[in-house]
């Protein structure tokens, strides 16, 4: 099964989200799940490596747009490159190729990215997935976003994200809903 893993790219080694991104990797690597992510640094440099390092494969998802705007490469641990011209065709593949997304704390790229598949499960472009926005951060940025308008997002929409305080619940919450 693939797993996508969205998050930030400012985190770096030292840091505590790199290395819990590195440890979630690690955890999907041992559970045998493919990881897709957005293939370049930070979080998605971490998350690549745990994978790796636990023996799993990692595919990264890169986009010559992102690559021209920053000059960034895919990571030492991308095992295979899926690289696409576009943003848009780079988070198609990452939303559509996945049986389960995990997001991790981020800035607005991950925002997106958690929108763009909730709202893909909402008209129904594809079956229901497992949704999982790891950390309060997310908790309470879309619990803000629930009382503030209300009827706009009725609980049928809700429903389709998950919310896990940590990455070890992530996880079991994944293999809960993937099994």
């Amino acid at each position: 099964m693939k797993v996508t893993v969205f998050g930030g790219s400012n985190p770096k080694p030292d840091e505590k989200p790199y290395r819990e991104a590195l440890e979630l990797g690690q955890l999907l690597g041992k559970a045998g799940y493919e990881v897709l992510s957005g293939g370049y640094m930070g979080t998605m440099e971490a998350v690549s490596r745990g994978v790796a390092e636990a023996g799993g494969h990692v595919i990264g998802v890169t986009c010559r747009e992102i690559e021209t705007w920053r000059d960034a490469k895919a990571n030492e641990w991308v095992q295979e490159e899926w690289q696409n011209d576009t943003l848009r065709q780079r988070l198609d593949l990452l939303i559509h190729k996945c049986d389960g997304a995990l997001a991790l704390p981020g800035g607005a790229g991950t925002l997106v990215e958690i929108c763009l598949t909730w709202d893909q499960m909402i008209i129904h472009a594809f079956e229901p997935k497992p949704l999982i926005v790891i950390g309060e951060g997310w908790k309470a940025t879309f619990d803000t976003l629930f009382d503030n308008l209300g009827d706009y997002i009725p609980q049928s929409y809700r429903t389709c994200l998950h919310f896990a305080p940590d990455i070890h619940s992530a996880v079991a919450l994944l293999k809960e809903m993937l099994d």
